[in-house]
């Protein structure tokens, strides 16, 4: 047969940019038009399809013919619904003449579906529907065998038959046949859509090299300059193809990670990912063996992006053996070379933009409507022989140039000129050139320091500690592409394409890239190394900001603490230091610096080498943020100082340190931390009379005695008091009457009861009590709570209702008691209306009381009611699991799959066993937060659910039924970090995956 989707390839862009419907529906009123059209439509147009249908769009009065036709050469797609009488109208007969017509001439795509009749049928003319073609033949016999041909060449596509697919379910059909046109819609849009020039041919490539059908392993390889698009493409192979395979992962910017973090990690992120759980590697060799042994069964994909050793791939996709049958492996790399070395399978050029593609895609940057430049025609194709088909640099310069004239172009140009043999990195400092000062010193830190490495958060406190007012000048970098935002797992990142973090560095080390000392920021370990080894005597007026992270001490390598004193005398020297982060490794008899910059702004400084404290000299008038780690000072300085900008002091490890310094000196501190200060035995009581204090943390300094009075900390937001082994005499005076306390954390501690009205703090988010195990009752809680962990506290008698004003309550864990009444009282709480809900108890009384009964096993399956989605909220999903306190996971998996048989013969009720003890999971999911998701079908008769913990013992999921009391209100913005999430891991039609 003809397949209808052969036609599309070959269409002119300008057809399809002309069209005016993507969809014409051609059919048999008085068949279909009341059942499967009128859902078929309903479906398209909610997946907003231009749908053409005559009932819906034909104009008043107009011919119907003409309007008829137009509409079909106005149409991307024809999908023909046949059914018995469908020849039994002229009207029709003549619709299916005109669209094989436009089939043949203008490039239309027809999709039948014979939906009550065989495609024989149609095609020969037999039965009901030859009977009705017989009574149209015999009125049109001038126009019978233009028909009849008609009715041959489309019964010989590939189309539908309802009843062969999906058993026979209707809107399980329109599904599928709606994604078959949104599928076709978007190979039609890459043909025109300047975003995906040239992709669907580069992704069609590399579909046919990975064969996806065939069995075996293959490893592909995508070669290509930076900037090229290899990332890119990869990407959107992967993410097309991640549902033909038992696991997906990707590991990105495998170069970059792999000097951070070590190639074991790298092993752990896949296995982890693959495996849906954590895995630890201990060494890379284990994690060869690990790999190997885990994967050898198993049909995978995996992306290894930016791979530039061999190493790294022997260490990542060593041999084909290591995976299963069907695996694919993608790399991508600047290193034609590694991926012969490595023998890949297939090695895929990723080729330049011609001119006509990068014309296209440097108009949609560069040309400005409202205002067009003078001559752009001319002026673009310069720009385009000068970018020289890099999508990067044609991006970069088109947002350069979008808002200048005439003028400014000529003049860029002109500029161009002068530099005619720079690469391409450094033809990109035309963008940087046209920031402001401040802007220019926030991307060139972004760019020697902050790439992936550190999340924003942590970036921005730099920032702001140099005055470099980010929030703004990081829009202004985004907008002119130079850096972009991603996310990962533990939080917004800065990215950048490596070209551009090239031209950054760059800029920094100027004409001097051999000579350190000449620049303005130290990033590279074996430059500031080099510069340790050189003369240490000479003042240093360059240097602004010093990154340094030794290497962990190898057998067979130097020790990089042996730079600790070499390092110390050029920071020594270093007379306009702004910030430094340095980890110096050093021993305890270590010297310290001479001499520390009074410029700066921000330290953070892992083992400080001295136990003396801070130089007398040392005036750090402008220092933000200091952080300390592993230092060896029993006090950071000798006399009282005044700090009038600091306002964040982390003292972490400092196991020496037995006081603090006097707080009235640090007028600005908002935040503190003293963690595993062993030998502190008291805290300065001046701390007491911070008002402007935001949070405050101390844990794990076992020796002290008491903590100051906190009654006057007004603005506290987060008080964490942890591992303290405090009791009821040492615990501090005055938590009551903090009215901004939102986070309150006494884990760990030894006190008894708490003398303190937690109700009064009417303002509080999360409460910690977990691990208090002498703690003997949970007083009133207030009505603003949404977390509460209370776990292992073995001593608790909980009180009665001790919930009843927690109207929020999102996330609980404590011991068994009251867990029903809590769970009903949550359900009908404000917390859940948009969101989820999560549970963690000692025990099984809810689980026992669960209905449908829990099953025995990690699936379970669960029938869907008529009107399930509206009449019920969401999920409420169950797992029992061996006890375990230890063993808290990080996330829950849970897969979510349409299902036709309910019945399974492997179900087996889950029991308590006599004896053992369990953990109780309970998570609620809302609804609200499923159906923007693909896999959404209100249709949906039954569904299977499977969750991934190791020690499950049992699985139940009910539906909620939606709360009585009319609710609508949602968590504050204060308490929704302390709401459970809800990540999307996987979304298709076929599946759900959340965490």
């Amino acid at each position: 047969m003809d397949s209808s989707s052969s036609s599309f390839h070959n269409a002119p862009a300008s057809f399809y940019q002309s069209c005016k419907y993507d969809v014409f529906l051609s059919f048999r009123g008085e068949d279909t038009r009341k059942t499967f059209v009128d859902h078929l439509y309903s479906t398209l147009k909610q997946h907003l399809i231009r749908v053409y249908k005559d009932s819906e769009t034909l104009p008043r009065g107009e011919s119907i013919d003409q309007a008829l036709f137009e509409a079909i050469e106005e149409s991307r797609i024809a999908v023909i619904i046949f059914s018995k009488n469908y020849a039994n109208s002229s009207w029709c007969l003549e619709e299916l003449a005109h669209i094989m017509k436009c089939k043949d001439e203008r490039e239309l795509i027809v999709i039948p579906i014979f939906y009550d009749v065989e495609p024989t049928e149609v095609r020969n003319c037999k039965r009901k529907f030859g009977e009705a073609f017989a009574k149209q033949e015999a009125k049109n016999v001038d126009k019978a065998e233009i028909w009849r041909k008609a009715l041959v060449d489309v019964s010989n596509i590939a189309g539908w038959e309802p009843k062969n697919i999906a058993d026979g379910h209707e809107s399980e059909f329109i599904k599928k046949i709606v994604d078959t046109i949104l599928d076709r819609l978007f190979m039609l849009n890459s043909c025109v859509d300047e975003d995906l020039v040239g992709m669907r041919a580069r992704f069609q490539d590399l579909e046919s090299l990975l064969d996806i059908g065939s069995g075996g392993v293959r490893m592909v390889g995508i070669w290509g300059v930076g900037g090229s698009g290899k990332t890119t493409l990869a990407t959107s192979v992967y993410m097309e193809l991640t549902q033909h395979f038992q696991g997906y992962c990707i590991v990105e910017n495998i170069r970059v990670e792999t000097s951070k973090y070590g190639l074991t990690k790298m092993q752990e992120k896949i296995l982890s990912a693959l495996f849906k759980k954590e895995v630890n590697v201990h060494s890379v060799v284990e994690g060869k063996h690990m790999m190997k042994s885990m994967l050898c069964r198993r049909k995978v994909l995996v992306l290894l992006d930016d791979v530039d050793e061999p190493g790294q791939l022997e260490a990542l996709a060593g041999k084909h053996n290591w995976f299963g049958s069907g695996s694919r492996i993608i790399i991508t790399t600047r290193d034609k070379h590694l991926l012969r070395t490595h023998k890949v399978d297939h090695v895929y050029p990723v080729t330049l933009l011609s001119d006509d593609e990068a014309i296209q895609i440097f108009r949609r940057h560069a040309y400005n409507e409202e205002d067009p430049v003078e001559d752009y025609e001319t002026l673009s194709l310069r720009v385009v022989s000068y970018a020289a088909g890099l999508p990067l640099a044609i991006k970069v310069l088109g947002s350069f140039l979008y808002d200048k004239n005439k003028k400014e172009w000529i003049s860029t140009l002109d500029r161009l000129k002068d530099i005619p043999e720079m690469k391409i990195v450094e033809k990109l400092k035309i963008s940087f050139d046209g920031l402001k000062t401040v802007e220019k010193e926030l991307f060139l830190d972004i760019a020697c320091f902050f790439r992936g490495r550190w999340t924003i958060d942590e970036a921005m406190e730099i920032f702001e500690a140099c005055e470099f007012h980010p929030e703004i000048g990081i829009k202004v970098l985004r907008q002119k592409s130079l850096i972009t935002i991603y996310e990962s797992e533990f939080g917004a990142r800065f990215d950048m394409h490596d070209l551009v973090q090239e031209m950054g560095h760059y800029i920094v080390r100027g004409e001097h890239p051999k000579n350190p000392e000449k620049h303005s920021r130290l990033w590279k370990r074996e430059e500031i190394k080099e510069m340790c080894i050189g003369d240490a005597t000479m003042e240093n007026n360059r240097i602004e900001a010093i990154l340094y992270e030794p290497l962990p001490v190898l057998p067979w390598k130097i020790r990089d603490h042996d730079y600790s004193l070499p390092l110390c005398k050029q920071i020594s020297n270093m007379k306009k230091l702004r910030w430094l982060s340095v980890s110096t490794m050093s021993q305890a008899e270590d010297e310290g610096p001479n001499f520390l910059s009074n410029e700066l702004r921000y330290i953070e400084w892992y083992s400080y080498p001295a136990r003396s404290p801070f130089l007398n000299g040392f005036l750090p008038m402008k220092l933000v943020v200091l952080k300390l780690t592993d230092s060896k000072q029993n006090e950071l300085w000798k006399d009282d100082q005044h700090l009038p900008h600091l306002s964040v002091l982390q003292l972490v490890h400092m196991e020496k340190l037995f006081s603090t310094p006097n707080f009235d000196g640090l007028p600005r501190l908002k935040k503190l931390t003293l963690h595993s200060c062993k030998e502190l035995e008291e805290i300065h009581p001046s701390l007491g009379n911070h008002t402007i204090l935001e949070y405050l943390e101390v844990s794990h300094c076992y020796k002290l005695k008491r903590l100051p009075t906190i009654s006057q900390m007004k603005n506290i937001k987060a008080l964490l008091i942890m591992r303290c082994s405090l009791k009821d005499e040492d615990m501090p005076y005055g938590i009551g009457e903090l009215s901004n306390l939102q986070e309150l954390n006494l884990c760990c501690n030894s006190f008894s009861r708490l003398d303190f009205s937690l109700s009064q703090l009417t303002q509080l988010k999360s409460l910690n009590l977990s691990f208090c195990d002498k703690l003997l009752e949970l007083p009133e809680l207030p009505s603003s709570l949404a977390l509460l962990k209370a776990h292992q506290c073995k001593s608790l008698i909980l009180v009665k209702d001790f919930y009843k004003n927690c109207k929020q309550l999102s996330q609980v864990s404590l011991i068994d008691g009251w867990s029903d009444k809590l769970l009903q009282f949550m359900l009908k709480g404000k917390a859940i209306e948009d969101g989820s809900m999560r549970l963690q108890l000692e025990g099984v009384e809810i689980p026992k009381g669960l209905t449908p009964p829990l099953l025995r096993g990690n699936s379970c399956r669960l029938e869907l009611p008529e009107n399930w989605c509206s009449d019920f909220s969401g999920f409420l999903i169950c797992v029992v699991t061996s006890y375990d306190s230890f063993a808290i996971p990080y996330r829950i998996w849970i897969s979510m799959k349409h299902v036709s048989n309910l019945v399974c013969e492997d179900d087996v009720v889950w029991e308590e066993r006599p004896g053992e003890k369990y953990m109780t999971w309970v998570w609620y999911v809302s609804f609200d937060l499923l159906r923007h998701t693909t896999w959404w079908d209100q249709t949906y008769k039954a569904l299977s659910f499977e969750n991934e913990f190791d020690t499950c013992k049992g699985f139940g999921v009910r539906l909620v039924e939606k709360s009585a009391s009319g609710l609508t209100e949602t968590p504050t913005d204060s308490s929704s970090r302390f709401t459970p999430k809800i990540k999307i891991q996987h979304d298709s039609t076929a599946a759900l995956t959340i965490s």
